[in-house]
């Protein structure tokens, strides 16, 4: 069954990888003068809100003679993008100056339309023959006047287009705007307006190949990279020192406690045990709530391979920069893809459990993580639908996700769930069990659940929080982030520092003669997702400008789906290398 899924899984990433980009209506980009180059308007939006983004004519442009909507992937339409013929005509070669695109006579109600788009940075982005371009639309003019009621607001009225073509091929494309050309749209009066653009041409020798290093390297500067790397380092050194040092420690006080209790064994075999022995009969007493359990190990699981997949897809090359489309397509295709992997673990280590109703345990392990997210996106969408902005899915596209998820991931699902229910798998639990559980002593606070999570999520946060901010800045900025080698280094680090931790922190409960370390060990490890979720506050109102209702909704609404699935899949990681240690350290001891 695993050779299958991974089969299937190969497949739709090479459908996926050949289907996301931006195409040019089937054009292989290359052109011979005069020829039509297909450009496109995207959306329009403030600047600081990325989520916060508009069909392009919703604002009052000249409308092209044939007004088009190029068909789009699934990861566009997931991304925001709504590409339509731009009102612009860049043919190959052909310069261009002071064209007229239209003469038009705003409204009052057009100017206070354009006025609040310019009050609030509104920039557009277009793609031409693929290569993604910016503009801001306008400017305030405080010259400074401290009451906002003086500022003077200005429309850019004048694009300026400068092409790079490398023979028949377009290389490098950029616009700027005429900071002369204005428009005063400070009062509410209707206003003649002539739009123009100029273009110019020019020759370059840098192949079409290495077109897109434009967009990366404006991220990778090599100063920026030699403190993004030396931060890295710093911060991964410091956690592996942190770590090792308790792993000195542990591995000292286990070896002292292997000794003791074997001298013990040799003295009197009815000397009375304490520790972590005295609870040899409890520890793999079952949880509570074990169905929840083994959805939470099957839905954490799924999303760990997610991820693998991710990193793989990433580290090859697949995500360049402005084709995130392809990003959002990888997530839908490969998270149905492998919901056959949760239905095998969840039912699985369900039956391990000796659970009886895996009908139950498969619907809540398929629900359990896309229940959250389905609620999330139905209200985010109502927001968006509200706005009347390009976040807002099309009913085609609510129906096609639908369909993956009735055609692809519950059968999936079922069919893991059945090949995990008949695998006949046996728990291995190295101690019996007693019939009746040990009484838990009376502990001290900071060996409660709450104390215990701040503690296991603290260090592996650390770890990665340099990180975060670039992976926001690019998720909810428009920074580009393609050091995809640094991001899967201090994943690595974070699983092995979020292990560890959960393996210490377990030690301590059962030296403590605590024998419920099951849930706990599933918190500890996951804990780090709640502090991920601590540094979103963080970022929202001290790294960032973002405002309005609409982005932070759809700012707090997404990362509480995305930390929820990073506290299933590192709670995941959590229990396994609890339930690896415990297994260990009662199969080294005689137990009675």
């Amino acid at each position: 069954m695993e050779k299958t899924m991974i089969g299937w899984v190969v497949v739709a990433l090479i459908v996926m990888c050949s289907a996301t980009m931006v195409r040019s209506d089937g054009s292989d980009h290359r052109y011979k003068p005069r020829d039509q180059v297909p450009l496109y308007a995207n959306k329009v939006g403030p600047f600081q809100n990325p989520s916060e983004t508009y069909r392009y004519f919703d604002l009052p442009f000249c409308l092209p003679a044939h007004l088009k909507e190029k068909t789009e992937a699934l990861g566009e339409v997931l991304n925001g993008d709504r590409l339509v013929t731009a009102p612009y005509k860049l043919d190959f070669l052909v310069e261009k100056d002071s064209e007229i695109v239209c003469k038009k006579k705003l409204t009052k109600k057009e100017v206070a339309q354009f006025r609040r788009a310019v009050t609030k940075d509104y920039y557009f982005q277009m793609y031409y023959d693929d290569l993604p371009l910016w503009g801001f639309l306008g400017k305030v003019d405080k010259d400074g006047k401290a009451d906002p009621s003086e500022y003077r607001y200005y429309l850019f009225k004048h694009l300026h287009f400068e092409i790079l073509h490398n023979k028949n091929r377009v290389i490098e494309v950029n616009v700027r705007t005429d900071p002369n050309a204005l428009v005063d749209l400070t009062e509410d009066k209707e206003v003649d307006v002539e739009f123009m653009y100029t273009v110019k041409w020019k020759e370059t020798d840098s192949p079409f190949e290495k077109r897109m290093e434009k967009y990366s390297q404006s991220s990778s500067l090599p100063h920026h990279l030699e403190i993004h790397w030396f931060s890295i380092i710093n911060s991964c050194v410091t956690v592996l020192l942190l770590t090792g040092f308790l792993a000195t420690i542990l591995m000292r006080v286990l070896k002292n406690d292997f000794v003791k209790y074997a001298h013990d064994e040799e003295m009197a075999e009815d000397q009375e045990e304490t520790g972590w022995k005295y609870i040899h009969g409890d520890v793999f007493r079952y949880p509570n709530h074990k169905s929840l359990f083994a959805a939470a190990l099957g839905s954490g699981t799924q999303l760990f391979t997610l991820t693998i997949f991710i990193f793989i897809l990433a580290l090859v090359g697949v995500f360049y920069p402005y084709n995130r489309g392809a990003l959002f397509t990888a997530l839908v295709v490969i998270y149905a893809l492998t919901s056959g992997i949760a239905g095998y673990i969840a039912a699985s280590f369900y039956c391990q459990l000796e659970g009886t109703n895996w009908v139950r345990n498969l619907m809540l392990t398929g629900s359990l993580f896309c229940g959250p997210l389905f609620l999330t996106f139905c209200f985010l969408n109502t927001v968006a639908i509200a706005y009347s902005a390009t976040a807002a899915l099309p009913f085609g596209t609510i129906v096609v996700i639908f369909l993956i998820w009735t055609l692809v991931t519950s059968p999936l699902l079922v069919l893991g769930g059945i090949a995990g229910k008949n695998s006949k798998a046996e728990f291995q639990a190295p101690c019996r069990t007693t019939k009746y559980p040990r009484e838990i002593p009376p502990l001290p606070w900071y060996r409660g659940a709450l104390p215990q999570m701040a503690m296991a999520g603290f260090l592996p946060f650390s770890a990665i929080y340099i990180e975060l901010y670039y992976i926001f800045a690019s998720v909810w900025g428009h920074r580009i982030y393609t050091i995809y080698s640094i991001l899967f280094i201090v994943f690595i680090i974070l699983l092995i520092v979020t292990a560890f931790i959960t393996v210490a922190l377990t030690y301590f409960q059962l030296a403590a003669e605590d024998h419920e370390w099951w849930w706990r060990s599933f918190f500890c490890g996951g804990s780090t997702g709640l502090f991920i979720y601590g540094y979103c506050l963080y970022y929202y109102y001290a790294r960032s400008d973002m405002s309005g209702f609409m982005q932070t909704s759809f700012f707090f609404g997404y990362m509480a789906c995305i930390c929820y699935g990073f506290f299933l899949m590192l709670g995941t990681v959590g229990f396994h290398a609890a339930l690896f240690f415990v297994r260990h350290i009662y199969r080294s001891i005689k137990c009675e």
